[in-house]
This record gives structure tokens, C-alpha cells and sequence, in this order.
């Protein structure tokens, strides 16, 4: 594995899949509190202006207000499907590696599973973890698997999304390594997929299944995770094409050096 050493980096946010918190933060009167404060704000934006206060009390305003409120849950249900909807399909055809990216320890053993039931398949020769503090873990747990050391790499430096595609295509490109499966769960797919193959890959999205006992509050907020996540790539022009030399921050380019270093090692 790419030396921890070298990425004594802060993290800097508080992981939304730490066990601390155990996603019960839906549950707290601070979040009932905002949506409350959102709703006031709303009725005082309208009742601020009289032309609003007449168009809401026209049949026009009336109908489409009504209208909004009956379309939300389909909305709603057709958004949760969105994430998936571009999504190529897992043809079944062998690749040069499995990619599989840590999302914390509650969902860890279930991609474990996927990945190993992969490489058993014979789909790669070669699996790689990815992500700070997870890719560790991900890796002895693959080794209890039976899945022999010599084809277990990773790297746990990687503190995003775009991280896991950095480090990722630094230490496998200089490798020949170009056609991944990646492992990942639903809601983060789509996300991760376009970000790996901004760097290059030829991807092939391998879905992982979330813990069978979470409940919709929890499987919900993994949803609204990743469309904040999306929207963020998307200004930030995440998904065009990328290049490992124009990172801007120095640190990283620093790291990402040392990485190409490790690939070009484990080449040999």
C-alpha cells in the first residue's frame, strides 16, 4: 500500500459515516428548527411585496401551488432514481483491476463482499482500495476473504472523491492499468464514475449494496449527499478531462509525485 505516512493530512470535516454520529442527525429539533426558519422566510418574501400577494391569491398562483405540492412525491421518487439512470450496465467483461472506494466501516463489509465475490468471479487480476482510513481496513478484510496478498494494493490518502481518481490513476496508470471495475455504493456511482474517467479510465460501475437494516431517513440522506456532491463537481468542471500536473494545490502535487513513484515500483 502507498506509504500513510506520507498523507498526515486533517481531514477537516466530519465524516457523515462515522459511527459517533450513526446518521441520526434527521432526528434532531435543529434540523425541524431551519426547515421552520425556511417556511417563515418563504411567507415573508411573499407577503413582503403586494404584486406577490396578489398573484398567490389569483387562481394562476392558486392552481400552481396546488399543482407543485400533488407533483413533489413524484418528483421526489423520480430523483432518487435520477443518481442510477445514466448508468452503464456491468457487461460482465474482465478488466485490468477492481477499484473499490472506502465510504466508512458501515458500509464497508458489504463492499468487501462485492469485491471479493469480483475477483473470485475472475473479472481482475488485481484489486485496489482507496480512501483514508478505509483502504486499510478494506484490505485485511479482503485478506480474511482468502484473497491472496500479492494482488491486494491501495492507497489511503485520499480525503474525496476526486482524491480516490488521483491517487487512484497515480499509482495504477503508470502500471498499464486503464480498465477498472469500480466497486462503490448507488447513490456515490454516478458521482465517482465520472470523476474516474475524467482521469482516464475506462470504467466499468459495479454497484455495492448498503446495509440491509438502514432505514429511508438513512438511505435518504446518502441521496441528498450525492446531489450536493454532483452539483459541486459540476461547477467546480470535475468530470472534463483532467490532468495529474495541473493540480493546483502543491501538497497534493507533492503526494501524487511520491504516488507515481509506488506505481512505477509495483510495475516492476
Amino acid at each position: 500500500m502507498f506509504d500513510s505516512n506520507l498523507c498526515d493530512r486533517t481531514i477537516g470535516k466530519v465524516s457523515v459515516y462515522d459511527n459517533s454520529w450513526q446518521l441520526q442527525w434527521l432526528n434532531k429539533p435543529l434540523l425541524f428548527l431551519l426547515l421552520f426558519l425556511f417556511i417563515v422566510w418563504g411567507i415573508h418574501w411573499i407577503l413582503k411585496n403586494p404584486s406577490r400577494r396578489r398573484w398567490l391569491r389569483s387562481p394562476k398562483g392558486f392552481l400552481l401551488l396546488f399543482g407543485v405540492t400533488a407533483l413533489l412525491p413524484l418528483f421526489v421518487l423520480g430523483a432518487n432514481q435520477s443518481l442510477t439512470a445514466f448508468l452503464p450496465s456491468d457487461p460482465g467483461t474482465p478488466a485490468d483491476a477492481i477499484v473499490v472506494l472506502g465510504r466508512g466501516w458501515p458500509l464497508m463489509h458489504d463492499r468487501v463482499n462485492t469485491t471479493a465475490e469480483l475477483w473470485q468471479a475472475k473479472r481482475a487480476p488485481k484489486i485496489f482500495a482507496s480512501g483514508r482510513k478505509d483502504a486499510p481496513n478494506l484490505i485485511e478484510l479482503l485478506e480474511e476473504k482468502g484473497i491472496p496478498q500479492q494482488v491486494l494494493d491501495g492507497e489511503n490518502c485520499s480525503l474525496t472523491t476526486d482524491e480516490n481518481a488521483v491517487f487512484t490513476a497515480a499509482i495504477l496508470q503508470p502500471q498499464g492499468i486503464r480498465r477498472i471495475i469500480l466497486v462503490t455504493d448507488k447513490a456515490h456511482m454516478l458521482r465517482s464514475l465520472l470523476v474516474y474517467r475524467a482521469y482516464g479510465f475506462k470504467v466499468i460501475p459495479h454497484i455495492s449494496p448498503v446495509p440491509v437494516h438502514w432505514n429511508p431517513k438513512e438511505r435518504g440522506l446518502l441521496k441528498v449527499r450525492e446531489y450536493g456532491g454532483i452539483f459541486n463537481y459540476g461547477v467546480r468542471g470535475l468530470f472534463f478531462p483532467q490532468r495529474l500536473s495541473d493540480l493546483k494545490s502543491s501538497e497534493l502535487l507533492n503526494l501524487v509525485k511520491e504516488a507515481e513513484q509506488y506505481g512505477q515500483k509495483q510495475q516492476i
